[in-house]
């Protein structure tokens, strides 16, 4: 069986480093807010080119602080694009705040052609959601926001590393938004997440809501969340950031055979923005015979994933915004074709030449 991913392959590769790390945080007899989240922190600024960052649980709460921060709250709207993971949305609505969904571009990310007729009088955010790996339109959008005095935040909990025209993800918005969860680029071994910023004041307020509102202990001056990356994924964490490079060339190396070799004209490649740089997080192909791929694909012992199969505006925690089906085509089109076909760190050779093998004869 051929998985969708492997998470215990990235572990081996670098077992000693993690398991030395893992000692050297128990051993150490601190857990929470120490040394290793300090140093993360200084890390992976550094690495996505950002000035400052913060650890905090997961990227949901990433999402949900950093909307707290720039005080998005009920009555305002934000726009997000209607393909993208739900946490993204609910990181808006858990501030009280309406998403006002626009289509997704032929990339899977915000159509910025489209973002300008989405935009009210209560419009106070754009919220770009760089799925799969892969960087939104970066120039057009930050240019509307400036336009029309919108705050931009980047969900980058997909596209670790990633760039767009020379530029990091996470460094083109107000306030970023990254998850750690272990299938992610760059995992943990557990949830976590962090948000990088250029400011100093949103990086405090986001220090103080994570910590229960409080910038001095047990002096609270907001009624904050429990929301702090701990100290032993911060230390694991340090050891995969050190070793990103060359994970992201494995999975690009394993990108490009696919796209060279998957000749099926039932099967649609994803394509690469003009400017941008593929991560990979997911290599997400589309088929109008998608159920029938999936059985044929479970019968040859691949396995496979659908990221995602309805839409935020089609689910029932959103129902109360009045959407059907229909109004969103585009995005709902995507989520009847996408597949997600096995791509991970210490994929074998072989592995990767059955999957293509496979994915060439299959017929309608």
């Amino acid at each position: 069986m051929i998985m969708t991913n492997r998470l215990d392959r990235g572990f081996y590769k670098y077992q000693k480093e993690f398991e030395d790390k893992a000692i050297e945080v128990l051993r150490s007899g601190w857990y929470v807010l120490g040394k290793e989240v300090e140093a993360f922190e200084d890390e992976f600024a550094s690495y996505i080119g950002s000035k400052y960052c913060a650890g905090v649980a997961s990227g949901l709460d990433a999402l949900y602080l950093a909307f707290r921060a720039l005080d998005i709250k009920e009555g305002d709207e934000v726009i997000v694009q209607a393909n993208t993971y739900i946490a993204s949305v609910m990181g808006v609505t858990m501030n009280g705040a309406t998403p006002v969904f626009v289509e997704p571009d032929e990339y899977f990310g915000l159509d910025a052609s489209k973002i300008e007729a989405a935009i009210t009088k209560r419009t106070k955010a754009v919220l770009a959601v760089h799925l799969f790996g892969q960087a939104c339109r970066m120039d057009e959008i930050s240019d509307i926001c400036k336009k029309h005095g919108l705050k931009l935040v980047e969900d980058c909990a997909q596209s670790h590393g990633a760039k767009f025209d020379g530029k990091t993800t996470g460094t083109f918005s107000d306030i970023a938004c990254f998850s750690f969860y272990p299938s992610k680029n760059l995992g943990a071994f557990g949830d976590g997440g962090a948000v990088t910023t250029d400011s100093e004041d949103y990086l405090s307020r986001i220090k103080m809501l994570r910590n229960y509102g409080s910038a001095k202990r047990y002096y609270n001056e907001e009624v904050g969340v429990n929301s702090r990356l701990d100290e032993l994924q911060a230390g694991l964490l340090r050891v995969r950031l050190s070793h990103m490079d060359e994970l992201t060339d494995e999975k690009r190396a394993i990108a490009k055979r696919y796209l060279e070799e998957i000749l099926n004209p039932l099967i649609i490649l994803p394509g690469i923005r003009d400017k941008a740089d593929h991560v990979w997080h997911q290599f997400v192909i589309r088929s109008p015979k998608r159920d029938k791929l999936i059985s044929y694909l479970n019968d040859k012992g691949i396995g496979t994933i659908i990221h995602y199969p309805v839409p935020p505006h089609m689910q029932k925690a959103y129902e109360y915004l009045g959407h059907k089906k229909g109004d969103f085509p585009i995005a709902e089109k995507q989520a009847e074709e996408v597949l997600s076909i096995p791509m991970y760190n210490g994929m074998t050779g072989s592995e990767q030449t059955e999957v293509i093998e496979a994915l060439n004869r299959f017929k309608d």
